[in-house]
């Protein structure tokens, strides 16, 4: 068994803890699965690339933040703050495998706004419906099959003294921290493959935007260039804060910074991208007021 210390401090605070992520889990899950929902339900959203990746990327946030939040407040709540070592082991199997996941979705995501910008007359051509369920499958089989290659390691640590995880859910790095057996060849698997995993990503998806870039800079106008930008504004705003924060996760070295940006890329940013991808959009906007006025005329 392992215990988690969470975030130590008096019972108000601990309620006022428990009511802020339990809203924020709430109003996670809410908008994410709206956006499922409209695109699954609109006609024309789910025939193009772009929402039937973002479709796929919300249904992952459901589960990116489900992996950690509700044990977290049921410890919250319970004063129970230990978890089991096999119940340990799969919270950092699954919180790897849907971070991946999202790392091969946002290079994908990338991609596609590359082909539309890049080669707009061959676009709907080279990017069928069902070639793009094939890309959203295969991010979502990278993300998992390479979780379970990190995670192999973490499972061959000794525990010898006090199983006390100075975290809010079990993550590598913790474990690596308090194992007392010899853990220099599990380090250098661990930061070497994750580290693989992450700028293999960002390669691919800056590869992308160079080109975007390229495109963008000869087009003649300043009306087309801002057109063409403002089609990967949201995506660029997921990509910058996801990356950002991971990567500083890895360069830091202060236990009270790794929780605060834990909390950032584990539970704020799952809220932070279905508003970032639905805000400006005018497309979406249509579809949901499209199905809520044929939602209240079915009711009525």
């Amino acid at each position: 068994m392992f215990i988690l210390l969470g975030f130590p401090s008096s019972r108000q605070f601990q309620l006022l803890f428990f009511g802020i992520f339990f809203a924020v889990y709430i109003l996670t899950i809410a908008a994410n699965m709206l956006i499922v929902g409209i695109v699954t339900l609109d006609c024309t959203l789910k025939k193009i690339p772009m929402y039937i990746f973002l479709s796929h990327f919300s249904f992952l946030e459901i589960w990116y933040i489900t992996s950690t939040v509700p044990k977290m407040l049921v410890d919250i709540m319970t004063d129970n703050n230990t978890i089991s070592y096999n119940g340990c082991l799969t919270q950092v199997y699954f919180f790897y495998a849907l971070g991946f996941t999202e790392l091969f979705f946002l290079s994908v995501m990338a991609y596609d706004r590359y082909l539309a910008i890049c080669h707009p007359l061959r676009y709907n051509t080279l990017t069928t419906p069902n070639l793009c369920q094939q890309m959203a499958l295969w991010s979502w089989i990278c993300g998992f099959l390479s979780s379970l290659l990190l995670v192999i390691p973490s499972s061959k640590l000794l525990f010898c003294g006090p199983r006390i995880i100075n975290h809010f859910f079990c993550d590598s790095i913790p474990l690596l921290n308090i194992s007392c057996n010899q853990t220099l060849p599990t380090d250098v698997i661990y930061y070497a493959f994750a580290w693989i995993i992450i700028l293999y990503s960002l390669l691919l998806t800056s590869m992308s935007y160079v080109q975007i870039m390229r495109a963008v800079y000869c087009l003649p106008s300043q009306l087309g260039r801002s057109k063409a930008f403002s089609t990967c504004v949201s995506h660029l705003t997921v990509v910058l804060t996801f990356y950002g924060t991971i990567i500083f996760m890895y360069i830091r070295s202060s236990t009270k910074v790794d929780k605060v940006v834990s909390i950032f890329y584990a539970v704020v940013i799952p809220l932070i991208n279905p508003l970032v991808y639905t805000l400006r959009n005018r497309d979406f906007h249509a579809a949901l007021k499209k199905n809520l006025s044929i939602s209240i005329i079915f009711c009525n």
